[in-house]
């Protein structure tokens, strides 16, 4: 009897070199991301290049069968996993808080987007109309939530990326992959029928079929998710492991209903997402579980390997379809330089989101093409026929326009973090959830008048040597600006541009005594302060409120009272810190 010991078969050697390679880069992944600034989706398309047929032929994903449908219902799974990933993390009631912010960032941004791009192609691609070149442009419009969620994490955002920056940016990445199919089917619709049936199926197919339906359903799902594990919790009835992975397994619950009823199920993961966690309970009740982020980390690894296997590196150059590497660079350098930048910055002061320059910057630059547009592409190109010879160029066309720029954006992107720098630092301070403190602050605040009720002076905590000026000057603080933090992750710093001291609440009164700043009712909430130019900013994340203090340094004056010695030392420190002292937990909370 013949006994085979070797068995070489498709599954076990994308088992063996998807494992090997998970396990090598696992062993070195902290130094590659948190060192050297580089991240995993440049680095697995690479390892796909070389595994893939046209280096190594070790993985050859064009033998498994029809090729456009793995990678589109793979590249879907991803993503409604991500967008729901990234709808749970968003802090309470995100999207109403920031509606204004995302209105802006998914309607005459993405508008601008979508024709820049468009043109940028019509330009340089031969052959084309400018309604296919609208049609590839869509699929390129939306910004990638996988790539974005490389960009927002890791150690370069959280010292150089304010918190609110970075919600925003996961947000906005999440919320247009939903909103790209109006873009790429009102480019298939016109090009199919005339303007006005085009419009008509557009608006009532598209808008409410699509659009509404699916925000409706990813609403009500999400709600009642949310008050189903409420009650199950409550009650006893979900065990741990299950109540992690919840989220996940929604989100592949709503992709596949919302999937079979026509519409939009991106959209509806995400909106789902925010509706499961508005109240904030799960994400609170999950912040120390990283189970779904391993899922997350997962499928990313897996699906840029993957994509790296299917580039269809011989069209990039093919004589009869027009391409040429050449005019692919023209293409790709237009479109990473014009297509967001630009819009965002001039846009900058009627989105409340980005307070600075530097955050419109970073948030411009930062909108990757990545798999979400490889999805849209399979997507267009499904919607045309190989019989319908009037487009067969323009269908020829969408998916190798679209992995080139998906590489080169994922190139370009993905080597400025380690390059580029956002200005000076801006430092971040973490305060966990349980915990109470007050803000001491070391420098004078220019104050106006109607101190908001987030935070007040204590006036018990004034020294009675303080002049009845200066006292009636510190129970006046300025609210300059409000929006939306984001997600709080860093931990105390402490470097050469400032210098964060904790000490103890219950100091004794010979103690460094200091002119506190306080906010209210801190328990169970989470708070985010650092310093930027001449600001200092508080971030509420429980409550998703922003405030921005104006502190500019103040010219030497003369004191008309003498203050406490202790005090004078602490302005003094405070010209060389330029930031201010935080307590501690008070003795009740640290007992507790």
């Amino acid at each position: 009897m013949d006994h085979q010991f070797i068995n070489v078969n498709e599954v076990s050697v994308v088992s063996l070199i998807l494992g090997g390679f998970i396990v090598i880069f696992g062993l070195v992944s902290y130094f590659v991301k948190q060192r050297l600034y580089l991240s995993e989706a440049l680095i697995c398309l690479f390892v796909g290049v070389i595994l893939g047929p046209y280096v190594l032929h070790v993985i050859e994903p064009y033998k498994w069968g029809n090729i456009d449908f793995i990678t589109r219902e793979f590249t879907r799974i991803v993503i409604a996993i991500q967008v729901m990933a990234a709808g749970v993390a968003l802090p309470k009631a995100y999207l109403w808080k920031e509606l204004k912010s995302l209105a802006i960032l998914l309607v005459p941004v993405m508008i601008w987007m979508w024709v820049i791009s468009a043109i940028s192609i019509w330009l340089f691609i031969p052959n084309l109309s400018f309604l296919e070149a609208l049609m590839i442009a869509s699929c390129v419009t939306p910004t990638d939530p996988v790539l974005a969620n490389c960009v927002v994490s890791g150690r370069f955002a959280e010292k150089h990326v304010p918190n609110h920056v970075r919600h925003v940016i996961s947000a906005e990445s999440a919320a247009n992959d939903g909103f790209g199919l109006p873009f790429l089917f009102l480019a298939i619709y016109l090009l199919q029928m005339s303007p006005g049936a085009a419009i008509g199926k557009w608006f009532y197919y598209i808008i409410g079929y699509q659009i509404l339906v699916s925000i409706i359903i990813g609403f009500l799902i999400g709600y009642i998710a949310r008050k189903l594990l409420k009650l199950a919790e409550e009650r006893k009835l979900i065990d741990k492991e299950i109540f992690m992975t919840f989220a996940i397994v929604l989100a592949l619950f709503i992709m596949g209903a919302v999937s079979l009823i026509g519409s939009d199920d991106l959209l509806a993961c995400f909106i789902a997402g925010n509706s499961f966690t508005w109240d904030d309970w799960f994400r609170v009740e999950t912040a120390e579980s990283y189970f779904q982020d391993v899922i997350d980390l997962l499928l990313n690894l897996a699906i840029f390997v993957y994509l790296g296997t299917v580039i269809p590196w011989s069209s990039f150059n093919e004589a009869t379809l027009g391409l040429s590497y050449w005019r692919l660079i023209v293409v790709a350098t237009l479109i990473l330089l014009f297509r967001r930048l630009p819009i965002v910055m001039a846009l900058l002061k009627v989105i409340p989101a980005l307070k600075t320059r530097r955050e419109g910057i970073f948030t411009g630059w930062f909108g990757p093409i990545g798999v979400a547009a490889i999805f849209y592409a399979q997507v267009a190109k499904e919607n045309f026929s190989e019989t319908d010879a009037v487009h067969a160029h323009a269908r020829e066309l969408i998916i190798p326009v679209t992995f080139f720029l998906v590489i080169s954006s994922i190139t370009i992107h993905g080597l400025s973090v380690p390059l580029i720098k956002i200005g000076r630092r801006v430092n971040t301070l973490t305060i966990s959830r349980n915990q109470s403190l007050e803000l001491r602050l070391t420098r004078s605040l220019r104050r106006g008048a109607d101190a908001p009720d987030i935070y007040r002076i204590n006036p018990n905590t004034i020294p009675e040597t303080t002049s009845s000026e200066t006292r009636n000057d510190l129970d006046k603080p300025k609210l300059i600006k409000e929006c939306t933090p984001s997600i709080i992750s860093s931990s105390i710093v402490q470097d050469e541009d400032i210098t964060i001291n904790v000490t103890d609440t219950n100091a004794k009164e010979s103690d460094e005594q200091i002119i506190p700043f306080e906010i209210e009712d801190l328990s169970h909430k989470r708070f985010s302060i650092y310093e930027e130019e001449e600001n200092i900013i508080i971030e509420d994340e429980t409550e998703g409120k922003v405030y921005v203090i104006n502190n500019p340094p103040l010219p030497p004056t003369t004191p008309t009272t003498t203050l406490p010695s202790t005090i004078q030392d602490a302005d003094s420190n405070s010209q060389k810190s330029g930031f201010f002292s935080l307590f501690k937990k008070s003795s009740q909370e640290q007992n507790d």
